[in-house]
């Protein structure tokens, strides 16, 4: 995966952004732990991640769009092995196939999960072998797009008497938001923050 602008391996320009913003854990005992991989590939000239709709046989968030991953199970070593495991059974990714970069901060859910990000990259093409009982669609969804202001919004809610603001991203008929979009307009903000505005990894410059 390389740059057409810097020639670098983009890989390493990720990695070197998130070292440089140190993510943060969320502790709290009275949430559930769980591991998603955020994964980054190229496609067609553009770098694109990997998302799923949920199935309607899951417990949580049946229909939704996230990321591959899932909560940790006993016999888990850390975080890091629950969202490895995970795109494993849900989209047949072997772990050693996963390139891990590095982290974002974790966020929690409104189903009292504690959710902790690992960016990484995957060869392409892939053959994904999803889960039946998990998984309905998948979704290669370019991160131009997803910076693209005309694919995102805020939605404001009021929560505990107080005005909530959270993003939220469309992507061909689809709506992306919760956890999924907090953690998604976090990683994207670091591109953007980066000290280089030169985005090797789009085809355009980023939105300043």
């Amino acid at each position: 995966m390389k740059s057409s602008v810097t020639g670098q391996p983009v890989p390493d320009l990720i990695r070197r952004i998130l070292s440089e913003n140190p993510h943060k854990s969320l502790s709290d005992p009275s949430l559930t732990p769980a591991g998603v991989t955020l994964l980054l590939y190229p496609k067609d000239g553009l770098h694109c991640v990997l998302l799923q709709k949920r199935s309607q046989l899951v417990e949580h968030h049946k229909g939704e769009i996230s990321f591959p991953g899932g909560m940790k199970d006993a016999t888990d070593v850390d975080l890091q092995y629950t969202a490895l495991r995970e795109a494993h059974e849900e989209m047949g990714i072997l772990p050693e196939h996963i390139e891990v970069l590095g982290q974002v901060d974790d966020v929690s859910t409104i189903s009292n999960f504690v959710v902790s990000t690992f960016v990484g990259t995957i060869p392409y093409p892939y053959e994904f072998t999803t889960s039946d009982v998990e998984v309905a669609e998948v979704l290669e969804v370019p991160l131009n797009n997803l910076m693209d202001r005309a694919n995102r919004r805020d939605e404001v809610r009021l929560v505990n008497g107080k005005l909530n603001y959270a993003p939220v991203f469309a992507h061909q008929g689809h709506i992306i938001f919760g956890a999924t979009a907090k953690i998604l307009d976090q990683f994207l903000a670091l591109l953007e923050n980066a000290p280089h505005k030169e985005a090797p990894w789009l085809k355009h410059q980023l939105p300043r």
